[in-house]
Order: C-alpha cells, then sequence, then structure tokens
C-alpha cells in the first residue's frame, strides 16, 4: 500500500484515535483534525511524537485548509448525551461538516470516506437491517438530529458524486466498543462497565429485551481502511458492525461477571426512540470487502475492562 497523505476528522475521538494508530502504523502522514467537543488529546498524545502525524485542533464547521490523498470524516459527535446536548450544532456538523470536507475532497481530488451510521435506519421494522432497506426514522425526534443529519450527509456525499465526481465511500457503523471509549458517553457498553467497577446498581432501559450488537474497534478499523481502498466503483453503503446479537440485559450479566461485581439490575422506563433491534447484515462486506469481525465479544468486552479499570 504505497504512502499517502490523510485527514482524519474526528481523529481525537474514540473510533478516530485508533483510524489515526492503524494508518501510521501502515507507513501514511496523518492529520488528525478535531474540536475535542467528544475527542480528547490524551487519546492521540502517544502519536503525538510521530513525525507523520500532525493533529490540528479545529471545528469542521470552518472550512479546512489541507492538502490531502484521503479524507475519512468522523466528526460528529455520535452518543445520546452529547449529540442531544446540542441538537442544532449536531445537524450542523452532519451537513455543514460534509459540505466542507467534500468541497476539500473535490479540490485535492482526494478519496472521502463518510462514517454514517446504523441510525440511518431508526427503530427498524425489518430486522436484521440490509443496506437497502431505508428505515423508519422519527424525523422530529430527540435523536432525530443525528440520524437525519446522518442521512443527509449520506445524501450530500452521493450527489456530489453525481455531480463532481468526487470519489466517495460510505459505511453504516453499528455500535462499536474498546479502549478510549468515554466513561460519561451514556452508551450502554461504558455505563455498564463504570456501573459494575463501582459496584452501583446498572440501569436496565425497558425490560432488558431490546437487543444490541457490538463490534471491537479493531475489527471495525480494518473494514474502514479495506472500504477505503477498495474498488473505484464501490461507493456503498455498507453495513460494518457484528452480526451477533444478544440482549441488553444479557450483556449486562456478561459484564457483571468479567467485572465479578456485587452490582444489581434496576429497571428504568425506555427513552424515547430508543430502537428495540440492531443487528446488520453484512454479506456486502463479506463479498466486496472480504471483512468480517474476528474478535469475540467477551474477549473484546475484556480488553475494554482492562481499560476501564484506569479510569475508574
Amino acid at each position: 500500500m504505497k504512502q499517502e497523505r490523510i485527514l482524519v476528522t474526528g481523529g481525537a475521538g474514540f473510533i478516530g484515535s485508533h483510524l489515526c494508530e492503524k494508518l501510521l502504523e501502515q507507513g501514511n502522514n496523518v492529520i488528525c483534525l478535531d474540536n475535542l467537543f467528544t475527542g480528547q488529546k490524551d487519546n492521540v498524545r502517544h502519536l503525538m511524537g510521530n513525525p507523520y502525524f500532525e493533529f490540528v485542533q479545529q471545528d469542521v464547521l470552518e472550512n479546512i485548509y489541507v492538502e490531502c490523498d484521503q479524507i475519512y470524516n468522523l466528526a460528529c459527535p455520535a452518543s445520546p448525551v452529547y449529540y442531544q446536548y446540542d441538537p442544532i450544532k449536531t445537524v450542523k456538523t452532519s451537513v455543514i461538516g460534509a459540505i466542507h470536507t467534500l468541497g476539500l475532497a473535490k479540490r485535492c481530488h482526494a478519496r472521502i470516506l463518510q462514517a454514517s451510521t446504523s441510525e440511518v435506519y431508526g427503530d427498524p421494522e425489518v430486522h436484521p437491517q440490509p443496506e437497502s432497506y431505508r428505515g423508519c426514522v422519527n424525523p422530529n425526534g430527540i435523536r432525530s438530529c443525528y440520524d437525519e443529519g446522518k442521512r443527509m450527509a449520506e445524501t450530500l456525499f452521493f450527489d456530489y458524486h453525481r455531480q463532481h465526481n468526487v470519489e466517495i465511500k460510505v459505511i453504516r457503523i453499528f455500535n462499536t466498543y474498546g479502549p478510549r471509549m468515554r466513561t460519561d458517553d451514556g452508551r450502554v457498553i461504558s455505563n455498564f462497565i463504570v456501573q459494575s467497577l463501582k459496584n452501583e446498581d446498572i440501569a436496565i432501559y425497558g425490560n432488558g429485551k431490546q437487543t444490541r450488537s457490538f463490534c471491537y474497534v479493531d475489527d471495525l478499523v480494518n473494514g474502514m481502511i479495506k472500504m477505503m481502498n477498495s474498488r473505484s466503483d464501490f461507493l456503498g453503503p455498507v453495513n460494518l458492525g457484528n452480526p451477533e446479537e444478544l440482549t441488553i440485559l444479557e450483556l449486562a450479566q456478561l459484564i457483571i461477571k468479567l467485572t465479578d461485581s456485587k452490582s444489581n439490575l434496576v429497571y428504568k422506563p425506555l427513552p424515547s426512540d430508543d430502537p428495540l433491534q440492531r443487528k446488520p447484515v453484512i454479506e456486502l462486506a463479506k463479498k466486496e470487502l472480504d471483512w468480517e469481525p474476528t474478535i469475540a465479544l467477551e474477549k473484546g468486552l475484556l480488553k475494554t475492562v482492562n481499560y476501564f479499570r484506569t479510569l475508574v
């Protein structure tokens, strides 16, 4: 693989920092751009001494002046706690951020990958979710700023491809976990691990029978890089996630076991528009990218628990 000059927006975030690390390992020059709203400089501090790594503290709502061969657009708060904090800014980040990064890709003749999300499927009426499913999304609920913002970003990517011949790639990321998740991001795995390590009550929303599928971050990053470097006529969207499905209750019980916790389960009302099922169909990724997850849930959770032990 030849050396590329690669821009990663949102590069100091949970997924972005792992992506920057992997791209550097492959011998690339990496520019990490992040406004540090949810990203953390500590996530990339160990990369700062690398002469092929550059950190730029900037918002994607501002024009980006760099030269690059590839762009990974990950800039957007991705957990409900953060994207609901300032929903208008969340929409702007998805939409204006897409316009700015696509404009940069057009100017630099760079290939650009959009980190879209399984949230574009909303609370799905089709299970599991293939890329052909158009979703069941509430356009005016508390999660809409993220769901609809990401849907609009996908629209912009395909319109820039059709109108300006920009080389695009679109992935839809399903629930991902691993080291460098924030302890306060409100995601189910980080919540459960923190509560377990503190022997606090674990909050189960609804009856706990809603399902999720969790992909370890290393598997996801490998899929992202494979998609970026796939043949030029394969644009996506393509699902990247782990099709191994389990209930939220089963997840809580597994984390209690792995942490040897004394936590008890408590039940709370299900939040508005919280999807009851989420599981990717990944046949397209298998066929086009020769990609599927390899890290089992228990192994990945143990690595994540060990990371959280250093923080809690």
